[in-house]
């Protein structure tokens, strides 16, 4: 794209000058643009910043959090609850990478350290989500079309060589933050860490903590080294204040919580939400604090009473008092009534009723219903009301900024984890118990209720009993809302044993996403070779071995997760 430009400027140029006198000996230049050979590296690393953060949350809170069944969709739900997706382009995530290029070029030229590091670290956290979710992809030669017409069509380079790459730049990016020089930063333009250095580097090398763990079935003597030197070191997130958050300013829809229902006045988004079943029964077997923080109790919780002559009541009871001719109400209405201290609720007859009701205060959705909006007897399927019988996301997920939202890339729960599950391999990284621990405390630090650590650390189901099933059913709970790395955990591991629903496109979960028609379009002989490196599998069927259920090379060989 720079070098078209280019080329369009040059052509420009030509046409103005020969066509003005001959003693014109400069051109004039825009008082308002700016030169990209004097630009400040400062003015690009928000965008930079806030787009990666923006892509991750949308990630983990939407598609991706159906996979991990975080949550499950009652409307506009193919996507996300039966995995029945299209081609899906990489060009803003690429978009992102020439942004960070450009910061990257210009803090070389300027000699600044902390803004070579950040764009190092930045280019890591991106390249590293690309091939996590598309496998191999170009990387030698991406974000490099301005230097030769051969490179607008970038080669794809392997997920080793990408990984690699990406393990190579967080190494570099954790030594030029080790410095602590950030000369050249300016007050108010890094939107993580505002300019700290130390908390950059805690950041680069939980990052590489991530992708160390991520390679090691493949390349496990590295993955060994890797973490037992980051460990060593100490410089790694051990607290909530060490995350790499991006906070919401709330001001217009982009710049707010997806679904904030102050630009959405249906209130459609967030309506259309729903937990996962999966994860409430996890989060009531243990009595999780975090289960109130994240999700409200039902509107409408149903009661089982024998004296009932018919099945089901055909209204609701307000406080035990049948509604007459009021079969439901408004979530506006019943969020105002409940706030005023009443009880909503219908009694159905369990000796009558042929079918199963939840009649838990808190219910979820089962993954992969032919149709979820029924779910639970609902008396309003579609999209118009919601259903009263299931449970919504809390009222803070109907807000636009503040508070707990939070684009979270990366965080001290994760990292504790990860080095739980080191341990567990018998690598020299200290105590599993002490670090699972910690993995549990960070995360509901994080959302506010660390004050009941003590006792939650302590039940039946929490409490450390040494295998890698609890380490990453914690870790995949503590990843709310930054459910991809939830995904990738599953993947290589198998781990929460998820089972696809019964109308999921396949019976399994799927293992990427599938590459986008432009590439197809536009660069098939590269992506071809990168498509016939896949492994296909039984699920692959019509989409051959560009489907979301063939095998990309870091699970190749692994036999996991299915």
């Amino acid at each position: 794209m720079l070098k078209i430009i280019s080329k369009s400027l040059l052509a420009l140029s030509v046409v103005v000058a020969s066509s003005c006198s001959d003693k014109l000996s400069e051109i004039n230049e825009n008082p308002n643009g700016i030169d990209p050979a004097t630009a400040n590296p400062n003015m690009v690393m928000p965008e930079v910043m806030s787009a990666a953060a923006r892509n991750y949350l949308e990630l983990g809170y939407g598609d991706i959090g159906g996979v991990v069944q975080h949550i499950q969709h009652d409307g506009w739900f193919d996507g996300v609850n039966h995995y029945n997706w299209g081609p899906q382009d990489w060009s803003g995530w690429y978009g992102i990478l020439r942004n960070n290029e450009f910061l990257y070029r210009r803090a070389v030229a300027l000699d600044y350290k902390f803004h070579q590091g950040v764009a190092l670290t930045m280019r890591s956290f991106l390249y590293g989500t690309i091939t996590d979710l598309w496998g191999d992809a170009p990387y030698t030669e991406g974000v490099r079309g301005d230097e030769s017409d051969a490179l607008l069509k970038p080669k794809f380079d392997s997920q080793e060589v990408i990984y690699k790459g990406v393990i190579q730049d967080l190494k570099a990016a954790s030594a030029l933050f080790a410095t602590g020089d950030n000369t050249g930063y300016i007050a108010g333009y890094d939107v993580y860490y505002n300019g700290n250095a130390q908390q950059w580097q805690k950041f680069a090398n939980t990052l590489l903590l991530r992708y160390y763990m991520r390679v090691s079935a493949k390349m496990p003597a590295e993955a060994k080294a890797g973490i037992e030197s980051i460990y060593s070191s100490g410089v790694y997130m051990k607290s909530p204040t060490d995350d790499a958050v991006m906070n919401y300013i709330g001001a217009t829809s982009a710049n707010s919580w997806p679904g904030a229902t102050a630009f959405d006045q249906e209130q459609s988004n967030f309506r259309r939400k729903k937990p996962a079943e999966a994860l409430v029964t996890s989060l009531l077997k243990t009595e999780d604090p975090r289960l109130k923080v994240w999700l409200a109790p039902v509107h409408v919780q149903w009661v089982a009473d024998p004296t009932l002559p018919t099945a089901v009541d055909q209204f609701i009871r307000k406080d035990g008092v049948i509604q007459q001719g009021v079969k439901y109400l408004t979530d506006v209405v019943l969020n105002a009534e409940k706030k005023k201290g009443h009880k909503f609720t219908r009694h159905f007859n369990p000796t009558l009723y042929t079918g199963t009701l939840n009649t838990s205060e808190y219910v979820g959705v089962p993954a992969g219903l032919i149709q979820p909006d029924y779910f639970n007897n609902n008396p309003t399927p579609g999209q118009t009301v919601q259903n009263q019988h299931v449970s919504q996301l809390s009222d803070v997920y109907r807000g636009s900024s503040g508070g707990l939202l939070k684009a979270r890339l990366a965080s001290s729960a994760e990292a504790a984890f990860i080095l739980a599950e080191a341990a567990l391999k018998g690598w020299s990284v200290g105590s599993a118990e002490s670090h699972y621990n910690n993995g549990i405390k960070n995360s509901l630090e994080t959302w506010g209720v660390g004050g009941q650590y003590a006792t939650f650390i302590t039940k039946p189901g929490v409490a450390f009993n040494n295998t890698l099933a609890q380490v990453i059913e914690q870790k995949w709970i503590a990843s709310w809302t930054a459910a991809t790395e939830a995904w990738f955990d599953y993947r290589r591991t198998g781990l929460p044993s998820l089972k696809a629903g019964e109308a999921s496109a396949e019976p399994v979960l799927p293992l990427r996403f599938i590459y986008g028609d432009n590439e197809m379009n536009f660069n098939a002989s590269n992506i071809d070779q990168a498509i016939n490196l896949l492994e296909a599998t039984p699920h692959s069927k019509l989409r051959g071995k560009n489907s979301q259920w063939s095998k990309p090379w870091i699970v190749q060989g692994t036999g996991k997760p299915w």
